[in-house]
């Protein structure tokens, strides 16, 4: 019996749907960040369970989407593999989270990808000075520890 996943265009309506309304630190729609994510994931020579990952990659760290629909969602095990990696965890300490990126398969890029994003400049200098500071040294600090 084949398993059937959903089509990327799906993933992409799944989670442009899940952070609906949502914005980012800027005011900007949430979706603009996935897409930036997924589109930086293929710049990089991501597969499609990376892409599919990208566009999840906030899902359940947002509570977009909750960790037991990951569990039964129509995804490669890959792929919530990379989901669960890049999801941090309340109060986690920010060694054992880059620990779980670099252990799972896959998990790297779409992380990579992420803090690309994030560290924009363009995207930060709309920040308030506090804001832009704190956000700049968290995604220097997360690259060193995942040697990018």
């Amino acid at each position: 019996m084949t398993e059937t996943h959903l089509s990327p265009a799906e993933v992409e309506n799944l989670a442009r749907t899940a952070h609906e309304g949502q914005t980012d630190k800027a005011g900007r729609p949430y979706a603009e960040h996935l897409a930036a994510v997924a589109e930086g994931v293929r710049a990089r020579g991501g597969d499609p369970e990376q892409i599919a990952a990208a566009w999840l990659h906030d899902a359940v760290e947002d509570d977009a989407l909750s960790a037991e629909w990951l569990a039964g969602a129509a995804l490669t095990e890959r792929t919530k593999a990379i989901v669960r990696a890049v999801t941090k965890r309340r109060g986690e300490e920010p060694e054992a989270y880059a620990r779980r990126i670099l252990d799972t398969p896959g998990a790297l890029l779409v992380k990579e990808a992420d803090l690309a994003h994030n560290a924009d400049p363009a995207r930060l200098a709309v920040l308030d000075g506090p804001t832009r500071k704190r956000l700049t040294e968290k995604y220097t600090r997360m690259r060193a520890l995942l040697g990018l």
